[in-house]
């Protein structure tokens, strides 16, 4: 009777608990997969350039100076980038401003290499959930991965049970058999 109680609450449990999960889990999933991808797809993630040399040499009044030369990116001062990024192995420093234009110069002359949108940081936060809210990392995203685990613990209980049952019946039915065969040979 318990077991029966317990097959029914799991299956309960793994129906509302997909449907609740499923939105968040469905965008973890496809931007992951996204994630994934966003160095095979310049679309995704600009790819970088080569500039000269492996030591940089450009000073920081250079870099904002032609990130404001791009006027896509919108820089006017420092507050309107939102990173560097310095690759001396490839000769480059890529300029990141807050509204997704990268910007890539060349760290000897401070040439500018490169200007693409960078989609990978949208994509990131729509992937914790911070795009629609900070709190949705902790509220949505948080709660559905820890339901996807319960799902994923019921689902393979639902999987293994009945072919743990099925042995166990099988065992039974080979003692049961044995024991009449004994019986018939006594």
């Amino acid at each position: 009777m318990t077991n029966l109680k317990w097959t029914y609450w799991n299956r309960k449990t793994h129906y509302w608990g997909a449907i609740l999960c499923a939105i968040p889990v469905l965008l973890v999933i496809g931007t992951g997969v996204l994630l994934l991808l966003k160095k095979e797809s310049d679309w995704i993630q600009p790819p970088s350039m080569r500039g000269q040399g492996t030591v940089p040499q450009v000073a920081f009044s250079d870099i904002l100076a032609a990130a404001q030369k791009v006027p896509q990116a919108k820089v006017t001062s420092w507050e309107d980038i939102d990173r560097l990024d310095v690759r001396p192995e490839k000769g480059i420093v890529k300029i990141r401003a807050q509204n997704d234009w990268e910007i890539q110069i060349d760290h000897q002359t401070g040439a500018i290499l490169q200007v693409a949108f960078r989609r990978s940081g949208t994509i990131e936060a729509i992937h914790d959930g911070t795009y629609f809210h900070d709190a949705a990392k902790l509220w949505i995203f948080l709660p559905s991965s820890l339901v996807l685990f319960v799902l994923s613990l019921s689902g393979l209980y639902m999987f293994f049970f009945p072919i743990v049952k099925k042995r166990q019946m099988r065992k039974r039915a080979k003692a049961a058999q044995a024991a009449k065969a004994s019986q018939a040979n006594q």
